[in-house]
């Protein structure tokens, strides 16, 4: 399986919204970020900018570090020789 942070980014969002029985509608009322945009980003097709984590973490009630806990080690790079 590839690693892919932003997948897994979306997947932990998801997960953190469902958490307040929140919609993708509420959570972009909410925040002041588009529901497409959120859309985008929970399926893993947007690369979120520093901010808006800062922006939906703030809005979910968690701490940055909560929306980047994709619950796996993140695999070394490989060195080059």
């Amino acid at each position: 399986m590839d690693y892919d942070p932003l997948a897994l980014f979306g997947k932990r969002l998801i997960e953190l919204r469902k958490e307040l029985n929140w919609s993708q509608e509420h959570l972009a009322l909410e925040s002041g970020l588009a529901r497409s945009y959120l859309g985008e980003v929970e399926r893993g097709k947007r690369n979120i900018a520093l901010i808006n984590i800062c922006v939906l973490a703030h809005t979910l009630g968690v701490a940055p570090s909560e929306l980047l806990d994709f619950g796996a080690p993140v695999p070394k790079p490989a060195r080059k020789k």
